[in-house]
């Protein structure tokens, strides 16, 4: 595969993350996000939420180096759909398979059913660091050369990482999401009093709408979610799944061992009502970000979604520090409650020549206007106010 200043690199695939020492695995992704850890990718092999039947194969890079040290790791899968995946390449498959060719199946680089930005290639911290990654990018075009499948893709990496792949020659694809930064807020009220007039009080309005409502919030984290709480939560991921989906991804053999084993890391917002839990929303908390996961309800309660999802998760955020809010895909209603739009990325190899040429000069014109979307978006929606405005 080539060579470092510390010897010989060799790659392998893993076809679980079983294969991979934890201690090993987690050097290299480190300790900021949660979704990369080991424990969370074994809960979804685990569980069968990938794996299987799924559509999502393990496909995990490992690159070690000739005393078999793990250097780097890269979560991947062999797909046979395109879902669960959050960055569209549909017309693709359909542009591929109606000229003649087989789209599936291909491998994606990426944590299964999550649109949330994070690492990709990693690789342990060091001086090394950047060639570590290039190897990384170099073989897995090696690999999917040599396994013949049509296309590789690489979802939600960071801004630096999408530099190294399109360097590499992947083709460099843009998309947005809308998340909420905390520039050190010591409370709600310093946030809200950042917002324009109108957006102040319509926030003001909407959470006591909610507290009026007789519906009480519970934010409960680490050993305080008990099996119960995992239930209630399941039956309202399973209505939105259902609804959204048709089928929903996770199952909950997945929540069981999520909470077992990463207890630390899960902050679940309930909404009772005469005691009972009638809603609620899942988070991820990461080392400066929280992510907001899964959502669902048994009963409609008005602004109930957005005290749930937007407003107990800033303030969370800024009772414990946090950076940053991320909640999910779509969503230009999140404008309104204090999130803007932040650029998300994405690379692609594609192995059929005509697809990657009219593939590349489709992106080229969409990042174009992804690019002037976000800041037409954040000039004209933005819910702060400016200097001396009230």
């Amino acid at each position: 595969m080539g060579d470092d200043a510390r010897g010989t690199l060799t790659g392998r695939l893993a076809t679980s993350i079983h294969e991979i020492d934890a201690a090993a695995w987690n050097a290299c992704a480190g300790a900021g996000n949660p979704f990369l850890a080991h424990a969370f990718l074994a809960a979804l092999e685990d569980s069968g939420s990938v794996g299987g039947r799924s559509g999502w194969s393990p496909r995990h890079l490992v690159i070690e180096d000739a005393g078999g040290a793990v250097r780097a790791v890269v979560p991947m899968y062999a797909k046979t759909h395109s879902q669960g995946e959050y960055v569209f390449d549909h017309a693709w498959a359909d542009a591929l398979e109606r000229a003649g060719g087989r789209y599936y199946p291909k491998l994606q680089v990426a944590v299964p059913f999550t649109p949330v930005p994070g690492p990709r290639l990693l690789v342990a911290p060091g001086p090394d660091a950047g060639g570590l990654r290039r190897a990384a990018v170099g073989t897995l075009i090696e690999v999917a050369r040599a396994s013949g499948v049509s296309s590789l893709h690489v979802t939600f990496p960071e801004k630096d990482e999408w530099r190294v792949l399109e360097d590499a020659g992947l083709i460099a694809r843009l998309g947005l999401q809308y998340h909420w930064d905390n520039p050190g807020y010591g409370s709600f009220d310093d946030f809200l009093a950042a917002l324009k007039s109108a957006k102040r009080k319509a926030i003001r309005r909407e959470r006591r709408e909610v507290a009026e409502s007789g519906v009480v919030m519970r934010a409960l984290a680490g050993e305080a979610i008990e099996p119960r709480h995992w239930d209630a939560f399941f039956a309202f991921y399973m209505d939105t799944g259902g609804r959204k989906w048709g089928r929903p991804y996770l199952n909950r053999d997945f929540f069981r061992r999520l909470g077992a084993v990463m207890p630390e890391r899960v902050l679940l917002v309930l909404a009772e009502r005469d005691g009972r839990p009638v809603a609620g929303a899942l988070n991820m908390i990461g080392a400066d970000t929280l992510y907001g996961r899964y959502w669902g309800c048994l009963e409609d309660h008005r602004f109930l979604h957005f005290e749930a999802c937007y407003y107990q998760a800033i303030d969370y955020a800024i009772a414990h520090g946090l950076r940053r809010v991320e909640a999910g895909a779509q969503g230009e209603h999140k404008f309104a409650r204090g999130y803007l739009a932040r650029p998300t990325y994405s690379a692609h190899w594609i192995a059929h020549e005509g697809l990657r040429r009219a593939v590349e000069d489709v992106v080229c014109r969409e990042r174009a206007m992804v690019e002037h979307e976000i800041a037409a978006l954040n000039a004209q929606h933005s819910p702060y106010r400016n200097e001396g405005e009230g």
